[in-house]
């Protein structure tokens, strides 16, 4: 199941990216991206925070509010990320980074202009789009920046972003609930009167045109023109396809396997603060503050530790290694996030939602990791933007809502919400599990397959 550093064709290269300049050079390309990633994820939850206000102001239905947060979204945010992936495997990566940060930044802004919900919608596809052009591009350019024994831990700094959004996005929900949920009107310069809820929208979306301009400091790392050797396959859509059919069992098993992860984790962030509250009597305003605290401080360390594995093993000779740190966080889950819904103290509970929000956080950089080595570098941008497809879509959808329909129709009674966490987690961790196992062996030869290059 492993083999030798030293089959990587691409290895002198790679160690001249990890030295001197060069490796100076990709550290400040992962803080911008990282940057990026945390301001992405603040724009895309602050909604989230505001459902009562935009109810109360805009006269807005919850069924709106939900299309808001989901269809206006996901749906243009995933599915973009196909044709933004085929551009980001052709063109100019940081331009395309800063043109992103750019749109889904202004776009957040103008929601502090909204009027209705039909401007509102149209606001938040307009983060999506701007947003689907962050994952492909990062995952391109640290694939291409870092070699193989330091790309667990540069994926993982990135993602450290994912958690580190979450973190502010709570601690400004704080900040919005003491200072603008109140009625009213405020009457600023240039714009005119807004609703005092709107004010976050300035906070969090102006400061992204900043950080796009930053991306721009990021050199493009690709190289052209090299004569000698040319990618083992093209960079179009076909290209893509047959890559995929080439390797069915891997690119297949990485998408669903790690979207089965993170369908236990959205059901989990979706209904904890339920959990809390139906089964040992907490404020959801509580259980959200120990969310809060946890996520913020444990997901980045979680995300980190799972790189630092991810790097340990692969210098060992693993080509699997971002697998079986995706093994590792799936078992941890099943075991610890198996056992708080059941435990009688809420003590308990919480004490074991610390290994849970490691053992959760640990596969996000491994499997950033394992998309890109899975991917001719050629191909990196739509194979990310497929593997985003499929965990998004399959984890919005199932995640949050197979929790409910587990508590309403198969247990029938709302205080049962324990055992639907349970159930989903125990499943969800179990597929996660046979799926990255299942494809170990497909994944080195494909891997291998992926750093081969042709002779002109």
């Amino acid at each position: 199941m492993s083999t030798s550093g030293s089959s990587d064709p691409n290895a002198p290269d790679a160690a001249r990216a990890a030295t001197g300049p060069a490796l100076t050079q990709a550290w400040f390309a992962v803080a911008i991206l990282t940057l990026a990633n945390i301001s992405g994820f603040v724009d895309r939850q602050i909604l989230s925070l505001l459902v009562e206000p935009i109810k109360r102001d805009l006269h807005v239905t919850d069924t709106q509010v939900s299309l808001l947060m989901g269809l206006g979204f996901v749906i243009f945010y995933s599915l973009l990320g196909l044709p933004i992936g085929r551009w980001v495997d052709r063109g100019h990566r940081p331009r395309i980074v800063a043109l992103g940060v750019a749109v889904w930044s202004l776009m957040t802004t103008l929601t502090g202009v909204a009027r209705s919900f039909g401007q509102l919608f149209a606001a938040r596809v307009g983060v999506g789009v701007g947003e689907a052009t962050l994952g492909p591009a990062a995952v391109s350019i640290i694939a291409d920046r870092f070699p193989r024994r330091l790309l667990g831990t540069a994926m993982s700094t990135y993602m450290m972003g994912t958690f580190a959004g979450s973190g502010v996005a709570y601690a400004l929900s704080a900040y919005v609930v003491g200072q603008y949920r109140e009625p009213g009107r405020i009457t600023l310069p240039v714009v005119g009167d807004v609703f005092p809820w709107q004010m976050v929208f300035f906070i969090v979306g102006l400061p992204g045109l900043l950080i796009a301009l930053l991306s721009l400091a990021i050199s493009e790392p690709r190289q052209r023109g090299a004569a000698s050797v040319v990618p083992a396959t093209g960079s179009g859509f076909g290209d893509l396809l047959t890559w995929i059919r080439q390797h069915p069992r891997t690119i297949l098993a990485l998408s669903f396997g790690f979207a089965c992860s993170a369908s236990v984790n959205y059901g989990i962030g979706a209904w904890l603060p339920s959990f809390f509250a139906r089964t040992h009597g907490w404020t959801e305003v509580r259980a959200g503050t120990l969310m809060g605290i946890l996520t913020f401080t444990l997901g980045p360390a979680g995300v980190l530790l799972g790189g630092r594995l991810t790097d340990a093993w692969s210098k060992r000779g693993h080509v699997d290694a971002p697998l079986r740190v995706g093994m590792l966080g799936a078992a941890g889950m099943l075991l610890c996030a198996g056992l708080y819904p059941a435990v009688p103290s809420a003590t308990i509970a919480a004490a074991l939602l610390v290994p849970v929000n490691i053992f959760a956080a640990l596969p996000w950089g491994a499997a950033n990791a394992a998309i890109a080595e899975a991917m001719p570098a050629s191909l990196r941008g739509q194979g990310s933007a497929v593997y985003q497809l499929v965990v998004n879509l399959v984890a919005g959808a199932l995640g949050p809502t197979a929790v409910a329909v587990l508590t309403d129709q198969v247990f029938g009674d709302p205080a049962a919400v324990r055992w639907s966490l349970m159930t989903t987690t125990v499943v969800g961790m179990t597929l996660t599990l046979l799926l990255l196992g299942s494809a170990r062996r497909a994944f080195v030869r494909t891997v291998l397959a992926a750093q081969q290059p042709r002779r002109p």
